[in-house]
């Protein structure tokens, strides 16, 4: 691929190169036949240069075109080969560095500097090094001192002017696109968190923290634009003095009126392609900081070690053993990494000592307050962080011995904010089975007790973007027929009923229940009616395991899990 592309590249350069000097040539030619014309030669001898003229005019616009098409495959196909290898590297679990926004920002924004590298960089910069090069020789075939000036200014306008104009923007394009994406990032808390901003009167406060970034983003484009214009004033500046210069010398040398005419229009016409490369240093200081701010998120750690070796996939049905597991987090930036909110690095574990076993088949439920460590118990079972000791077995296979594809084939289903793309429903549901046919689709919404809601909207209706179209309780309903549909041999379940009213929580808990009778499941969850049902319940407190048994022996022994549930009873009532 890389090298098709190489070759690719080539044919745009040689193009464009093949562009600039017929140009180039058309200008010398027409040059010299409108003064050689003005002597009232015979006409033969002026067949030779008419017929270049119309050549050069005709070539110049047919190498444009090729170099444009070319030269924007080429560009484009790099893109889409940056944004692959982008989405390439999240695809492994890693320790969050980035916001949403930011990368949203890295991958529209950022991976357009390849594409800005390829045409408005390298191939512009070959041309006019080529062109200019034609230029002087031409310069030396007339008049030897004129062309060494015209050397001189082609290097000032395409060497030092650029070099300077990337020196005066990488002052503050480097701060561009973090500006970009921050004021990316406000304008995503106020598009999608106006309803909590507005509910909790912060909604005037987001907006100034919004209008505050787009102020400071504004004002670096300013800048940019300043040095964007003082390149071309002076690119044009030195256009004009070097073809001054030129003629002058010409003159003073008695270059008759065809040779000066000549000097003067091909220095001229030689800046054409130089002039651009002013704007392209200055965009070479964005380019490089957005590679930089690419390369940070290729070059992030996974969170998780693959193993050199891996053991084969373990067969269902399975057996899962939690041996003493201890999981700490490293700090991001003073912020909660999940939603059991852990603790930093070197502080109290997330969890510390857990152990379980869940044979097939059987029901856990995991309840405890937040931050008990409940999520990241999952996260650890699913292999997205890293034990600091103990371990995880799958039919006495340890986890750390099998790829991270192959243990989330095993155990995975409902995590925390499932979501939802814009595309149809069949689409969305598709995502967990993407060979799944009609009956299978309608077997898992069935299950998830979502089909009466299919059957009036259809299949083919787009839901909105993170599922704004859809009720909360549809939201959780079609997440869990997808997880449904995937049909791990065990099934986990991250607070199924989150941000549910009480009455839509309850149905779901019901359904749930219902639908992962004899499936090897792991729920987490902070309600507990229903929970007479399932085998066993874990309570989860600061990272330990205080209280396991069923509903009905809990509830008879003092504890969180009988508090709970009383204040669960009164609050009911």
């Amino acid at each position: 691929m890389k090298r098709r592309l190489g070759l690719r590249l080539w044919w745009a350069v040689l193009a464009g190169s093949a562009a600039d000097l017929a140009g180039l040539g058309l200008i010398a030619a027409a040059a010299w036949l409108i003064t050689r014309a003005a002597e009232q030669p015979p006409l033969a001898a002026l067949s030779v240069a008419i017929v270049a003229t119309r050549a050069f005019a005709t070539s110049k616009g047919v190498f444009r075109y090729a170099e444009r098409l070319t030269g924007h495959d080429v560009a484009l196909r790099a893109q889409a080969g940056t944004r692959e290898d982008l989405y390439e590297a999240l695809i492994p679990p890693q320790r969050p560095r980035h916001g949403g926004a930011d990368l949203l920002s890295r991958m529209v924004d950022d991976t357009e500097a390849v594409q800005d590298l390829l045409v408005r960089c390298l191939l512009p910069a070959v041309a006019a090094a080529i062109a200019g090069l034609a230029a002087v020789v031409i310069g030396l075939t007339i008049l030897p001192v004129a062309a060494l000036v015209l050397l001189a200014g082609l290097a000032l306008a395409g060497v030092l002017l650029p070099a300077g104009t990337a020196a005066a923007a990488r002052r503050w394009s480097a701060r561009i696109a973090p500006a970009r994406a921050a004021l990316a990032g406000r304008v995503a808390d106020l598009v999608h968190g106006s309803a909590d901003l507005a509910a909790y009167g912060a909604d005037g406060a987001a907006l100034d923290r919004a209008l505050a970034a787009d102020d400071a983003l504004a004002a670096l484009e300013r800048r940019q634009a300043r040095v964007h214009a003082a390149a071309l004033a002076g690119g044009t500046l030195l256009q004009g003095l070097t073809v001054a210069a030129v003629v002058l010398l010409a003159q003073s040398a008695g270059v008759d009126s065809v040779g000066t005419a000549v000097l003067a229009l091909t220095g001229l016409v030689a800046f054409e392609p130089v002039l651009p490369l002013a704007a392209a240093g200055e965009r070479m200081a964005g380019i490089t900081a957005a590679l930089r701010r690419l390369r940070e998120v290729r070059s992030s750690e996974p969170a998780v070690t693959e193993p050199a070796a891996p053991k084969p996939r373990p067969e269902p049905p399975l057996t899962i053993e939690i041996e003493d597991l201890v999981v700490r987090h490293p700090a991001l930036d003073g912020e909660a990494r999940d939603g059991d909110h852990p603790a930093p690095y070197g502080g109290r574990p997330a969890l510390d000592g857990v152990s379980l076993r869940v044979e097939p088949g059987r029901r856990v439920a995991i309840v405890g307050p937040s931050g008990a460590g409940k999520s990241t118990l999952l996260a650890a079972l699913m292999r997205l962080v890293e034990p600091d000791s103990g371990r995880i077995t799958v039919n006495g296979v340890d986890v750390r011995d099998l790829p991270g594809d192959d243990v989330r084939a095993l155990m995975t289903g409902l995590t925390q904010d499932p979501y939802i793309f814009r595309a149809s429903l069949r689409d969305n549901l598709r995502l967990a089975g993407p060979d799944a046919d009609d009956e299978r689709l309608l077997r898992a919404v069935r299950d998830a007790r979502l089909d009466g809601w299919v059957e009036r909207t259809g299949w083919d209706t787009e839901l909105g973007e993170d599922g704004r179209t859809v009720s909360g309780g549809q939201l959780q309903r079609l997440a869990l027929a997808r997880a449904l549909l995937y049909d791990p041999p065990v099934l986990l379940l991250d607070e199924p009923a989150e941000a549910l009213d009480e009455e839509t929580a309850d149905r779901l808990m019901e359904d749930l229940l219902d639908v992962t009778r004899d499936r090897t499941t792991l729920l987490v969850t902070h309600r507990l009616k229903g929970l007479e049902s399932v085998d066993e319940v874990i309570v989860l407190e600061d990272g330990r395991v205080t209280q396991r048994g069923t509903h009905d022996e809990l509830v008879r022994v003092p504890g969180y899990y009988r508090d709970l549930w009383e204040s669960e009873v009164l609050t009911r009532r």
